[in-house]
């Protein structure tokens, strides 16, 4: 007998935490970010905020199967999915606090003044594209109800993600353009980054940085296949693995490789949408910065 799906609809990227819940999961996990041995290291090859948003936004159609995950794989590690949150949250940190040196502070002010009618500009389109069911509603309407810088910064994130993942069904039917919704997801990171700086200045050095945005990303995508390869085998015969728990490269595209995005996207799974944010070039035109600042906070600084 065919199952029910968890899902009453397509889950849709949500956007990731402030700073201090990320900075939370980040020390909760920290542990086991520094204990993953360099051969479960996997190059970067996709953007960090897109894939936060996109298991953040898959994570209550996944806690749904927890028990049945349980019951039916009782030698599957439970606690890949447990821990999934936390996790990502830690790599979004991680992100974020790799961003954080280099010129940060002195792009605030001219990010921000991007930001906003970009924001305004991308949301207009999306509560457009919800009024005719193209887009998530809920998700949008959570989108529209941020203030402040921090909320901006995730706001742009999320409207990234959220045109990425169903670009293939609102291309043609919106105005706005790819080179908007690369954008959206490439500042939305260097503003929160840009606010830590200010807020407490620069942190750990490059290498340091560098080496725990890698393992967070690593411990998150292996958690997440993990889990994926769990739902794929409990939901085999509904056919419907992939809409719970879909590709974290579902949505990237070909975009060139940077010295940080080095592995090609599997072979069965070619990239679509619109093309992902390069992975964070410097704050004003430098190399990457690699280094996080201390606690990123959710001050709202003054302009």
């Amino acid at each position: 007998m065919t199952k029910p799906s968890p899902l009453k609809k397509k889950p849709a990227p949500r956007k990731p935490a402030a700073p201090p819940q990320a900075a939370a999961a980040f020390d909760k996990t920290l542990p086991e970010i520094e204990a993953l041995s360099a051969d479960r290291l996997i190059a970067i090859n996709l953007d960090i905020p897109r894939i936060v948003s996109q298991v953040l936004g898959v994570l209550p159609g996944l806690l749904a199967l927890r028990s049945a995950i349980a019951e039916r794989l009782p030698t599957h590690e439970i606690a890949s999915l447990d821990r999934l949150e936390a996790y990502a949250l830690a790599a979004w940190y991680a992100h974020l606090a790799w961003l954080s040196s280099g010129g940060a502070e002195n792009a605030l002010k001219p990010l921000l003044a991007e930001a906003a009618p970009l924001r305004e500009n991308l949301l207009s389109d999306a509560e457009t594209l919800a009024r005719r069911g193209l887009l998530d509603a809920d998700t949008v309407a959570e989108i529209r109800a941020g203030q402040g810088y921090i909320d901006t910064a995730n706001d742009l994130v999320a409207l990234s993600a959220l045109f990425t993942a169903s670009w293939s069904e609102v291309t043609g039917k919106t105005a706005a353009t790819e080179q908007e919704v690369r954008r959206a997801g490439e500042i939305g990171p260097q503003i929160l980054a840009a606010l830590g700086v200010r807020e407490h200045g620069k942190g750990p050095g490059p290498t340091e940085a560098a080496d725990r945005r890698a393992r967070a990303f690593s411990l998150l995508v292996h958690a997440y296949d993990q889990t994926r390869r769990a739902v794929a085998y409990l939901r085999w015969d509904e056919g419907d693995a992939d809409s719970i728990a879909p590709s974290l490269y579902k949505g990237r595209t070909g975009r060139a490789a940077s010295s940080s995005d080095t592995a090609a996207a599997p072979a069965d799974e070619a990239p679509a949408g619109p093309t992902e944010p390069a992975s964070p070039a410097a704050l004003n035109g430098a190399a990457v910065p690699a280094v996080p600042g201390a606690a990123l906070n959710g001050t709202t600084p003054t302009s």
